[in-house]
């Protein structure tokens, strides 16, 4: 019998990037998504349109516990991947009521509807590297402490410690990863990276002719979100639940980043990215370094794309897109 995989966030960059893991594994994949979505699929199910006809897409809302119950009593599901939340920083500067209440209250209705239906499931809840914020250890561990500088950060710690507290309070499988930054081609525009290579690419068809950004040495961990999914699905392979770091190991400044993304296109990047005060944060958390040696020696895991890589890829699909564009 197929295992059946929940997954919260399923239309966003790592929920389609696990559907395809969890595709080519033999699961049969279930997405909660919110009914806007099926009303502009050309645009919000655009990263699984692919599969769109593999798994299986379930209106609902995080907001709504009596929603999400009646999912769990539906589907009765085998994993829960919790990776849905509102997680651009930078907005939840900007509102941070709505970030608070939609990515507390989801874990919590998620968690409460996972104990309640399913309490023989396992559970994966989406941490951040952001939780770590004015960091008081280079690099961090799954024993360094919290010190949240954003409300997405304060989020992501409240989601961390409800899913430890249902793990030690109820005996269930539910355990969080501790993700850092982790980039793809299918990275909203709205993030740096993607506003970087974007950019790259615009500028070298004569759509945009300079790049706007904030703090560019600030320092950040950065992988491939098709690497830390893989981390997501074996750590709900093993025998007991536990919280793991999952990270490149290395840190590289943003201007670093804007140096490589538009070497990749044959541009000089000091000749296009100025500096914007008004984008830098009101609270910077100016380096994140993670050590993922406890991934490596439990899980077997290990990135496999590297910085370069990485960038590459994104610049490369963003010129195709943008070529596409202006032709």
């Amino acid at each position: 019998m197929k295992k059946k995989a929940l997954i919260s966030g399923i239309t966003g960059q790592d929920g389609s990037y696990l559907s395809e893991l969890l595709l080519e594994k033999g699961y049969e994949i279930y997405g909660i998504i919110r009914r806007v979505a099926l009303e502009d699929p050309g645009n919000r199910l655009k990263r699984i349109e692919h599969i769109k006809d593999k798994i299986n897409l379930i209106p609902g809302s995080l907001e709504s516990y009596p929603s999400l119950y009646k999912i769990f009593n539906q589907i009765k599901p085998d994993e829960i991947y919790h990776l849905a939340a509102q997680s651009y920083v930078s907005y939840s500067f900007e509102d941070e009521f709505s970030t608070l209440n939609t990515n507390i209250n989801g874990t919590h209705f998620m968690l409460s509807a996972f104990k309640d239906i399913a309490p023989e499931a396992k559970f994966y809840f989406a941490g951040s590297s952001e939780m770590f914020g004015k960091v008081r250890d280079v690099p961090q561990n799954e024993e360094t402490s919290f010190h949240p500088r954003s409300s997405y950060g304060i989020s992501k710690v409240a989601g961390f410690d409800l899913t430890r507290n249902y793990r030690e309070a109820y005996n269930l499988f539910a355990l969080s990863g501790i993700l850092y930054n982790h980039e793809s081609e299918r990275r909203g525009f709205e993030f740096v990276t993607r506003k970087i290579t974007s950019h790259v690419a615009m500028i070298k068809h004569g759509i945009k002719d300079s790049l706007e950004l904030g703090n560019l040495d600030a320092k950040r961990d950065w992988g491939h979100s098709k690497d830390y999914v893989r981390a997501m699905w074996l750590m709900m392979q093993q025998d007991k639940p536990d919280d793991y770091i999952v990270c490149s190991g290395e840190a590289h400044t943003v201007r670093e980043f804007c140096e490589r993304a538009f070497a990749v296109a044959g541009l000089d990047y000091m000749k296009y990215v100025k500096v914007n005060p008004t984008f830098y944060r009101p609270a910077e958390v100016d380096i994140l370094l993670g050590d993922y040696s406890k991934a490596r020696k439990i899980l077997g895991w290990k990135p496999e794309i590297s910085f370069s890589e990485l960038i590459e890829r994104m610049v490369k699909s963003d010129l195709e897109y943008f070529g596409k564009i202006k032709a």
